[in-house]
């Protein structure tokens, strides 16, 4: 089995390489603008847009376009070679991006075969992965290229353009996401939540629910009296995920169950004397201590899933994807666009040969911002962007020709091109109305919600910058979904009805946490995602988190929790978790300082 793992992987890389080489061979000019000139298409440059009556024919590319290639570290799906809109921003900067993501293989595989070939894209988005380009010499300095691109240089600040620099002084990747044009337009929470299907609220008479016990209390009651779905099928009342990295999704509770942002690795309080951070470690705390003994039980009542500890992330997404998951705790983008999407089309059918899809049924899920005492405030959202200065996109030293490469990065930031990526074309993607207003029909709401057409007909260039907030004309929202009426336009009625119980508009105001201006230090993962095991605080976060992966599944499975829950912290103890807080603690007295 694992012979023919790592053969699969190799061939995906080696793919990937031939995607990469034979990219870079079709390169046949160079762009069309040079920085100074007006984002117009030249006169020579027709761009065809079809009639209504046949609105899917794809422009002809033009020879003078230059093709880049883009590696992306995650799962996704890659766009038709002649993708309409694609087509349309290539004639317009003189540049089209093929992107290439992974399947079935981890990120630092991909990278690691990528860097020892030397054949690496134009383009790299990535995670941890981007400090091994990085360390190996592979990355192009952003810094002359601020200096000539100006909507490049308008996404930061100069202090947060600062904290991107590298240990040489230098800006080699940013960050692409959760950039607010004049303000924060959200209407999705795609962060951390205990998050519960809406028809157990309406069930429940949409009851008020703060905390851990009360949302498990609801959970075993919907479940006795629900077990089973239309069709059959057992609900599982809570899942979670501890595959890889990914149990965060039970390791992160105990923070904001304490009413702690999302810092991370740590909790930061600030003394009210000083006004100085506090570092403590949210693992070792009382309320961790609570949780886990709450999941244990509720395993041992058989509400939590018995698979949870050994379910891949496949397997967790396609329990969600059936409706029969009731709760979990998770971030909103390792769930919930797939299944926004899924519930919408999928039918089940009853006993009695009715059919309905699962958002009709109510199985939608929304946020509940918990805490470990009834009253306490909880900060989940942030209302402000957050900035992960530790990754984002990165231009290769394997690029010909840097400056096109930055130039069509400063270009797709435009309003017009920003449109035509999130909003697509109009008359065919979206309508205008008198006002000036955006909207969609919903047979284009449906075609942007399907994979297919998507595939085909848009072109979001999702891991390149971009802009949420307010569009440029003052009117409409740089994101469709942050559009008002867009956003619960063909929203699903027991949603809707959901929303309306509780006095809300969307999941941001229906999560509910406390505003509060991020702190400078704010997030301190962004400093605990660049450390290796070269430093002794490194180290000692490496096996932390290794003695959590271990120790957190077990705790919930086991027979005696208070024993083992000694034998977990000696062996958290082992790791020495001082060594990394006191340094976590440095790092946040120097980001107060230097901000």
């Amino acid at each position: 089995m694992n012979r023919m793992k790592r053969t699969i992987s190799f061939l995906l890389i080696f793919s990937l390489l031939a995607t990469f080489a034979s990219c870079s061979a079709r390169k046949t000019g160079h762009g069309r603008r040079t920085s100074d000139e007006p984002f117009k298409p030249e006169k020579d440059d027709v761009i065809v847009i079809p009639e209504p009556t046949d609105p899917y024919v794809t422009p002809e590319p033009d020879d003078g376009i230059t093709d880049l290639t883009m590696f992306i570290d995650r799962p996704g799906n890659e766009k038709e070679y002649d993708n309409r809109i694609r087509e349309l921003i290539a004639q317009m900067t003189g540049v089209r991006v093929t992107e290439s993501y992974i399947t079935g293989i981890s990120a630092e595989e991909a990278v690691g075969a990528l860097i020892a070939s030397g054949n690496l894209p134009d383009y790299f988005y990535g995670g941890s992965e981007i400090h091994d380009l990085y360390t190996a010499g592979d990355l192009v300095a952003w810094d002359p290229y601020l200096d000539i691109y100006p909507n490049l240089r308008e996404l930061y600040s100069e202090a947060e353009w600062a904290r991107f620099r590298q240990a040489d002084g230098k800006i080699y990747w940013a960050d692409v996401f959760d950039n607010h044009y004049e303000k924060d337009t959200s209407t999705t929470h795609t962060g951390f939540a205990f998050w519960i299907q809406v028809r157990v609220l309406e069930w429940a008479g949409y009851p008020k629910i703060e905390t851990l016990d009360q949302y498990f209390d609801l959970l075993e009651a919907y479940t006795e009296a629900n077990p089973r779905m239309p069709d059959g099928k057992d609900v599982i009342p809570y899942t979670c995920l501890c595959e890889d990295w990914r149990y965060f999704s039970i390791e992160m509770a105990p923070m904001f169950l304490d009413g702690h942002p999302y810092n991370g690795c740590v909790s930061v309080d600030v003394d009210p004397d000083t006004k100085l951070p506090v570092i403590s470690d949210y693992n070792t705390t009382d309320t961790a201590e609570a949780y886990f003994r709450k999941l244990n039980e509720e395993y041992e009542n058989g509400i939590v899933d018995p698979d949870f500890a050994v379910q891949t992330y496949d397997e967790y997404i396609s329990k969600v994807m059936t409706g029969r998951v009731l709760g979990m705790c998770d971030m909103y983008w390792d769930f919930g666009y797939m299944a926004e999407d899924s519930f919408s089309l999928t039918p089940v059918n009853d006993p009695y040969g009715r059919t309905k899809t699962l958002s009709e049924l109510g199985c939608d899920y929304v946020p509940l911002g918990l805490v470990a005492e009834q009253g306490m405030e909880q900060r989940y959202h942030t209302y402000e962007e957050m900035t992960d200065y530790s990754s984002g996109i990165a231009v290769t030293t394997s690029c010909t020709d840097p400056d096109l490469a930055f130039r069509f990065l400063n270009d797709i930031l435009e309003q017009d091109i920003h449109d035509l990526r999130f909003w697509g074309i109009e008359g065919y993607d979206y309508l205008v109305d008198n006002n000036g207003l955006y909207y969609r029909t919903e047979e284009m709401r449906a075609n942007w919600n399907d994979y297919s057409y998507r595939a085909e007909y848009t072109c979001e260039y999702f891991y390149m910058p971009q802009w949420a907030g307010m569009s440029r004309d003052g009117i409409n929202c740089m994101m469709p979904s942050d559009q008002p009426s867009e956003f619960l336009a063909g929203k699903p009625e027991p949603l809707i009805n959901c929303f309306k119980a509780y006095g809300v508009n969307n999941y941001v105001e229906m999560l509910g946490s406390v505003y509060n201006t991020p702190d400078p230090w704010y997030p301190m993962w962004t400093w605990s995602n660049t450390l290796s095991t070269d430093t002794p605080h490194g180290l000692s976060w490496d096996y932390m988190n290794k003695c959590k992966h271990e120790w957190l599944p077990k705790l919930v499975l086991s027979s005696d929790f208070d024993e083992d829950w000694d034998s977990y912290m000696r062996g958290y103890e082992a790791c020495e978790p001082q060594v990394f807080i006191d340094m976590a603690q440095k790092e946040a007295n120097d980001r107060l300082a230097g901000w």
